[in-house]
């Protein structure tokens, strides 16, 4: 049976918390169940102020077998930040992007520049998601095409600097699809309306449902719950883009990524969020699978 972890984000205190609530016990120098392993969905660095703790221990479980771990879109902030052109040189203009996130997991390494390289080499060798078959695990969207994509696409044990240049290019289907995998997808609004957030900032997409086809609902219904106010009446085809939604008869999808206002939880009935949003709450969050096809709120546990 598998215990699905949400973002940890950096959180070593309350990712050591709720692996000791859920019976894992330290073996040598990682934690390891009985009967049980965790699931990890991605997005382990940035944000905490342990992150150097929480990679090591995510990274000994799965290197001694008593967890997984996937790629989350921080993790390829990361890796994508010190990739090279063929020529040797840094990707100039998409650095500052990249590091305006991960600058907090810099910080921490300042000293252990080596010891990053490594974890770096690693992070390249986990898979964007898994599917044990009656579950599936990404960072942020199951797309049956997208996926297949992938597959096609990596096929050597760890991310390739090829198949990484063409992420950071960004101006393929593969990359495109690489990256709503682990980000989502956004509604693109037509040109000619913008909505505002809170700030006064102008806005011309928004994060949806991507489970959901957007035929025949309105923006606020489509909305992964936006930052701002979306208009209530029904999408107009014209501006829309066809969607095979996620079947309910297709497997459990658990997945991290979105820091939702109401925490975390059952959306659907096979799809699972476990993101607790630990920086904002303090929690981080597993959810229990005991091996049913249903999602049982009874199975969620919070650390300490």
């Amino acid at each position: 049976m598998y215990d699905i972890i949400g973002d940890v984000h950096g959180h070593a205190d309350q990712l050591k918390s709720l692996l000791k609530k859920m019976g894992y016990k330290l073996t040598g120098d990682f934690y390891s169940h009985r009967d049980r392993k965790a699931v990890f969905v991605g997005d382990f660095i940035n944000r905490g102020p342990k992150i150097r703790e929480t990679i090591l221990i995510i990274r000994k479980m799965v290197e001694n077998g008593s967890a997984y771990a996937i790629l989350g879109n921080h993790e390829m902030y990361a890796v994508l930040y010190y990739l090279r052109d063929i020529e040797g040189k840094y990707y100039k203009k998409r650095i500052p992007k990249y590091q305006l996130q991960i600058n907090q997991t810099l910080d921490e390494f300042v000293l252990y520049k080596e010891e990053f390289k490594s974890h770096l080499k690693w992070m390249r060798t986990l898979p964007m998601f898994l599917d044990f078959g009656d579950i599936r695990v990404v960072h942020a969207c199951w797309d049956d095409e997208s996926i297949e994509l992938i597959k096609d696409k990596i096929t050597e044990p760890k991310l390739s600097k090829t198949v990484l240049r063409e992420i950071a290019l960004n101006g393929t289907e593969f990359s495109e699809k690489f990256w709503e995998t682990c980000k989502g997808i956004d509604f693109q609004l037509p040109k000619d309306l913008l909505v505002f957030d809170e700030e006064g900032r102008p806005h011309r997409s928004f994060r949806m449902k991507w489970w959901a086809d957007p035929e025949g609902m309105t923006f606020n219904d489509i909305s992964l719950e936006s930052r701002f106010a979306l208009p209530a009446y029904t999408i107009p085809k014209e501006i829309i883009t066809k969607r095979k939604p996620y079947s309910p008869n297709d497997p459990i999808v658990f997945f991290g990524h979105y820091c939702l206002n109401q925490c975390c939880g059952i959306l659907t009935e096979n799809l699972c969020c476990v993101d607790s949003c630990v920086t904002r709450t303090g929690k981080l969050l597993a959810y229990r699978w005991d091996g049913k096809k249903v999602l049982k709120k009874d199975n969620f546990i919070f650390s300490d």
